[in-house]
């Protein structure tokens, strides 16, 4: 049985993946691993992307897929990039080699809104985190439920780290993956209603092969779980 790892995105953690589990686990060893400072993931102080990836890499299997969600890809990227012997396929799944536009690159987040977030996470936590939340699902069937899912989710491990989150949206604002390919292969995985990562953005993916999941958003695990498992084992067979 094939291992693969799972992580999770910004403010989250481990149990954001229970719908997807059950679809995986007759296929998979599947770890599941937490970004540092999120969910029991202690906080060690480090501040940057490859900082975040030695210390997934710390805990993870000695060697699996990986599969990042939108933070989460970002760090499991890195983790390919600077220990290929342990990552034998990336898979990310509503993330970006590049979060916030820069000069040729639209399809990502303007940096002030990343900024924002950033300024509004110092005033209320609490209800930057919640805004967050309904991003994910924004135009998507059953939006209010997801949300309430997601939240739940949440709510069954320890809230992630105030230095953590502010971290975390300074890795988002600043990385940028886009010169750096990996020696495995490489699948992502968008929904076509994702406000934060735009689907156009799979024109600037190529050679690599993506799936597009209709009626998705930032999510597609908890809305779409079954599409979302059918492309992960159809890759990685």
């Amino acid at each position: 049985m094939n291992d693969l790892v799972l992580l999770h995105g910004w403010a989250m953690n481990s149990a954001v993946w229970a719908p997807l589990l059950p679809l995986l686990e007759k296929r998979f060893q599947v770890t599941l691993l937490e970004l540092p400072g999120h969910g029991e993931a202690p906080w060690k102080g480090g501040e940057t992307l490859n900082d975040w990836a030695e210390q997934v890499l710390a805990v993870g299997p000695p060697r699996a897929a990986w599969v990042g969600w939108s933070l989460g890809g970002l760090v499991a990227r890195q983790a390919a990039l600077r220990a290929p012997e342990r990552v034998s396929a990336f898979i990310g799944i509503a993330t970006t080699p590049c979060f916030a536009q820069r000069p040729g690159w639209p399809w990502a987040v303007a940096p002030e809104t990343l900024r924002q977030f950033g300024q509004a996470l110092a005033r209320s936590p609490e209800e930057t985190i919640r805004r967050f939340l309904a991003l994910q699902f924004h135009g998507v069937e059953g939006a209010r439920a997801l949300q309430r899912r997601l939240q739940a989710a949440l709510d069954q491990r320890p809230a992630a780290r105030p230095e953590a989150l502010r971290t975390g949206l300074a890795l988002l604002l600043e990385s940028d993956l886009r010169q750096a390919v990996p020696e495995c292969p490489s699948l992502w995985v968008l929904g076509e209603r994702d406000r934060l990562v735009p689907p156009t953005l799979a024109d600037a993916l190529a050679p690599d092969p993506v799936r597009r999941v209709p009626g998705a958003g930032h999510a597609p695990f908890l809305s779409h779980p079954e599409a979302v498992a059918d492309a992960l084992t159809g890759f990685l067979a």
